[in-house]
């Protein structure tokens, strides 16, 4: 009875060495086992404190290397707001959905007051601004336009003028020869008279 005892008590002792000589250690398990690929929340289901699923409508939108971009807009509009935004819209047009969210919530914490009215307010004064300066322009175009078609119209009317005085300057043509043939036009045959006069007298 006592080798009973004691071979069992042996055998309830080498027991845990034997199992953990059969079992793998906790690291060589690990190792063993295939590696698993550790993706992180996106910047919403970060800040949100929750799982992020595998199909999550914010995860395109809000990557973990923007946190800021979902703060501003979880700020302004909620998060339960922009999923349901997101869910009601088109794939094609949620990025610019997103945009617009982000936008309109960073002018909203900016001016609490007027919002993205106000910088929109300003860029369209500055755009008055600018097409008051371009009408500006315009006319000081015209104007030059006007003064260098008036001054080419003034070295025209100089050169006409100076036009007579170069033909003044030309030689005169003899009179007396003008007036022979004058009188041959209207007389040939006087002409034709002289000729055959005899040369002596």
């Amino acid at each position: 009875m006592f080798k009973m005892e004691h071979s069992e008590t042996t055998l309830s002792a080498a027991s845990p060495n034997s199992s953990n000589s059969l079992s793998p250690s906790p690291l060589l398990s690990s190792n063993l086992s295939s590696p698993s690929v550790v993706i992180s929340p996106c910047a919403a289901c970060k800040i949100l404190r929750r799982r992020c699923a595998e199909k999550c409508v914010l995860a395109p939108y809000f990557p973990p290397t923007e946190p800021a971009k979902f703060t501003i807009a979880h700020r302004v509009f909620g998060a339960s707001n922009i999923i349901k935004f997101l869910q009601e819209l088109p794939e094609s047009q949620r990025a610019d959905a997103v945009s617009s969210m982000v936008y309109e919530a960073s002018a909203r914490i900016r001016d609490p007051i007027y919002g993205c009215a106000g910088v929109i307010s300003q860029l369209q004064k500055h755009v008055n601004e600018l097409q008051a300066q371009l009408a500006k322009a315009q006319a000081e175009v015209v104007n030059l336009q006007l003064q260098q078609a008036n001054l080419v119209g003034a070295l025209l009317c100089m050169e006409v003028e100076q036009s007579p005085q170069l033909n003044a300057e030309q030689p005169a043509v003899d009179n007396n020869f003008v007036g022979g043939l004058q009188s041959f036009h209207s007389n040939p045959n006087s002409m034709e008279d002289n000729l055959w006069e005899p040369l002596w007298t």
